[in-house]
């Protein structure tokens, strides 16, 4: 199995549009359950503390093998949450491994 966690820094928004994008940012990753057959798991959560200068969003999600992460990566219902994460964060990490 592959695990594949993803931060989430967004760019600078005052607290109630923050909050906003958060729910929206949340809302479409979540949507990608059952829309994409590799995709085995996944959560989506945001940091307890919205004014932290840390990241504001984790997904964390799970694959059979690379290969069905590869699928992932390249699927138009992700590549479409990605338009949208471009357009709201300021930053971004990523790390896979083998769990």
């Amino acid at each position: 199995m592959i695990n594949h966690i993803v931060l989430f820094k967004l760019k600078h928004y005052p607290a109630e549009e923050k909050a906003k994008v958060i729910t929206d940012l949340k809302t479409s990753l979540l949507a990608l359950k059952g829309k994409i057959p590799e995709l085995k798991y996944l959560e989506v959560g945001e940091n307890y503390e919205p004014d932290s200068k840390s990241y504001d969003l984790a997904l964390i999600s799970h694959f059979e093998n690379i290969e069905d992460l590869d699928v992932y990566r390249v699927h138009p219902g992700h590549m479409e949450v990605l338009a949208f994460v471009a357009e709201v964060t300021e930053a971004r990490a990523a790390v896979d491994f083998r769990f």
